[in-house]
């Protein structure tokens, strides 16, 4: 038996989600459908995390279990030829038994991209949360370390709890807490976009989605930055700001704690 790491990418635009899905397209599916085609086997791979309707990966993880002699190598050519161009195997690799995409997570970086031109290119669409109108980015690069540090995101977690865990419970939390360690989160401009990146050691289900929007609302002034800490103490949804479009989301790191996990 042997444990397959895959590493891929993916427009989201078109898929229900990661997760398989009764009557909808997603990424987890196709994927499944691509690996059984190629092995023989029926198997589910299992990913990083649950990236949400429209959401897109840069290098998302998964892995399954196969009997296969296929090459790692092999796997890459033959799961692209027969997945969709929206998804892309960029990498196969073997790896111990015990090593699982979600459970064995140490970190996730994610990337939000604002378009702030006055028009929207029309291939870039798809990619970015076009949004014209005026922001204090001031206001907003001193607001975004705040939420640096071990928290409690209720404020910032969607309602359906049962979505709200994309990773394996951090070390020494209890199940199902909402407490989360955030390593770093930093906005910076380039030419036409506000882009913010946050790296973490898990994320509840729009936690990242519901920060941006709480974060535009202090780019708007309708918030200060101060603010964020309030928010956070608070526990409560109903204080932060709406959820940004998904179009402008990506997974596009995961990183891992052991060396065959790089």
């Amino acid at each position: 038996m042997r444990n397959i790491k895959l590493v891929l990418a993916y427009d989201g635009t078109d898929f229900c989600g990661w997760q398989v899905q009764p009557d909808a397209p997603s990424i987890q599916g196709t994927l499944a459908s691509a690996i059984g085609r190629v092995t023989g086997e029926k198997v589910l791979p299992q990913g990083s995390g649950r990236t949400d309707a429209g959401v897109h990966a840069l290098a998302q993880v998964a892995t399954f279990l196969s009997e296969s002699v296929i090459p790692a190598p092999n796997l890459v050519i033959a799961l692209n030829d027969l997945l969709p161009a929206s998804i892309r195997v960029q990498k196969a690799e073997d790896v111990p038994l015990d090593f699982h995409a979600r459970k064995s997570v140490f970190a996730k970086t994610y990337r939000y991209r604002i378009c702030r031109a006055a028009i929207c290119p029309p291939f870039l669409a798809r990619y970015v949360w076009h949004y014209p109108y005026t922001l204090d980015f001031d206001a907003m690069l001193e607001a975004a370390p705040l939420v640096e540090g071990e928290h409690d995101f209720t404020s910032f977690a969607a309602v359906d709890q049962e979505k709200n865990h994309d990773c394996a419970e951090p070390a020494g939390s209890r199940r199902n807490s909402n407490v989360r360690t955030v390593f770093s989160s930093r906005w910076r401009q380039e030419k036409d976009e506000f882009v913010y990146e946050i790296r973490g050691n898990g994320f509840l289900h729009h936690m990242v989605r519901n920060l941006v929007g709480t974060l535009v609302l202090v780019g708007k002034g309708t918030l200060k930055p101060s603010h964020l800490i309030t928010i956070l103490e608070a526990r409560d949804r109903s204080r932060a700001g709406a959820t940004a479009p998904a179009s402008g989301l990506y997974l596009v790191n995961v990183e891992y704690s052991w060396p065959s996990g790089k």
